[in-house]
């Protein structure tokens, strides 16, 4: 599952890095939750819980199959 949710973060990077952020990926848990580290512009930004869930969570357990939920570290 970590190759598939590493490959949906690539897709995702481009809109972040135009902002001047990133995301990486911290650990992909047996029971499906992913971690990630907002990076640059991202991790001060106060709408980056809403880039959390309503980005990456929505995207990453559309296209991931087995994604319950995804946190920032």
């Amino acid at each position: 599952m970590r190759e598939k949710v590493e490959a949906v973060l690539n897709q995702i990077r481009p809109a972040l890095q135009a902002d001047g952020g990133d995301v990486e990926l911290v650990d992909v848990t047996k029971e499906g939750v992913v971690k990630v580290r907002l990076v640059g512009a991202c991790a001060g930004c106060p709408m980056s819980t809403m880039t959390l869930a309503l980005g990456i969570e929505r995207t990453l357990k559309e296209r991931v199959p087995g994604v319950k939920r995804v946190e920032a570290v």
